[in-house]
């Protein structure tokens, strides 16, 4: 986002689809935490990003599944004059009046005295925020302690008649990554397994590998830890393998350092760094975003 290079790509697609594919990310999450879904099922069609509201909605869906844990979740749409709305309420604790100004600042996160700790950075809601700017529709919350919260995304341009829909069953609907041949280097064998085995889910094609040697296969994204050991970091792998392919492959490095340090380390704006623990959720997005950005930048060439 920062880069600005994640640019829209507006198509028709079925509502349902999108919250289909949310609640599939989800289900084993909220089964774990006890957490029950409702949802109001629709049938409207309508004209969007179907990957940037995929991870607006998940970003939500994720932040209830956090904060309300245990409780329902209702997800549902209401049609308005000027368009539909996905709306995301929940029964959880509620947010204090004097937080909600801040909700969508970046690495803002609310903490009350006592509170339990809750994975992530802040950046959920930040990101929600942007990508809604970017496709011209606003996002509100409503929230009241003891209650609840409940979460808008409106102005979704509604299509009474679509002649051509994106149909996609839920399983396949994150189709950026299916086939995306991913090198993923990670000194830590557990981890290494867990990630692989999450990607491999997602579609891709994963070359897994410890970073003891480098054996390069042909690869669409790199995948890294920053610390390698041996005096070898993520910057050294990403360099040697583009330096192999002979062209600036697209990667992303994953890090409990301090950012700055990584970001000088690497040298280049244009690589993501995401902190370690990192979420699925945004890694399955980051991915997306460069997935879909070099799938458009192949189409561009070949058009030229």
């Amino acid at each position: 986002l920062d880069s600005g290079k994640v640019t829209p790509h507006f198509e028709v697609v079925a509502v349902q689809d999108i919250v289909d594919e949310v609640l599939t990310q989800n289900a084993s999450r909220a089964e774990w935490s006890g957490t029950t879904f409702k949802v109001v099922r629709t049938r409207l069609h309508v004209r969007t990003d179907a990957a940037l509201l995929t991870t607006i909605l998940q970003n939500i869906v994720s932040n209830a599944l956090k904060y309300a844990a245990g409780s329902e979740v209702l997800i549902g749409c209401r049609r308005h004059r000027y368009g539909l709305s996905i709306e995301v309420h929940d029964r959880g604790e509620g947010i204090a009046e004097e937080h909600l100004p801040l909700l969508f600042d970046e690495f803002y996160q609310v903490r009350e005295r006592g509170d339990r700790d809750v994975e992530g950075v802040g950046l959920g809601l930040a990101i929600v925020k942007r990508l809604a700017h970017l496709m011209s529709l606003r996002v509100s919350i409503r929230s009241v302690r003891g209650r609840g919260t409940s979460v808008r995304i409106a102005g979704l341009p509604i299509v009474s008649t679509p002649e051509r829909i994106r149909r996609v069953k839920p399983d396949r609907f994150a189709s950026p990554l299916e086939g995306l041949r991913v090198l993923l280097v990670e000194d830590d064998e557990d981890v290494l397994l867990a990630t692989a085995t999450l990607l491999r889910k997602w579609g891709c094609v994963v070359q897994a590998e410890t970073g003891a040697e480098l054996s390069v296969a042909p690869c669409d994204l790199v995948v890294t830890d920053f610390d390698l050991g041996g005096g070898i970091v993520g910057a050294d792998f990403i360099r040697e393998v583009r330096r192999q392919a002979g062209r600036d492959i697209p990667a992303i490095v994953m890090t409990g350092h301090d950012e700055n340090r990584v970001r000088e380390e690497l040298g280049q704006q244009d690589i993501p760094i995401l902190s370690k623990p990192v979420r699925p959720s945004e890694l399955r997005s980051t991915m997306i975003a460069l997935s879909v950005g070099r799938e458009r930048n192949r189409q561009a060439q070949a058009a030229v």
